[in-house]
């Protein structure tokens, strides 16, 4: 005869429902630490992108703008 108990707790197991996942699946706060790395590693790929463009950059734009003033 099966009585339902887990033989690791002694204890009647968890019964499985929506309302038992929710709390679970509804904490929002995430890994800070990794977002604040990923914020971080983001901030340095648009400094060095731009480091390294923002001379061709000035230059297209200002090509442009001298176009623009002869037109």
């Amino acid at each position: 005869m099966r009585l339902g108990l887990s033989l690791q707790t002694g204890r009647m197991p968890r019964k499985l429902s929506i309302k038992n996942l929710i709390p679970r699946f509804n904490d929002e706060r995430g890994d800070v630490p990794g977002w604040v790395l990923v914020t971080l590693m983001t901030a340095g790929l648009v400094v060095l992108l731009w480091s390294l463009a923002g001379p061709a950059l000035k230059g297209i734009f200002d090509q442009a703008l001298a176009k623009v003033a002869q037109f």
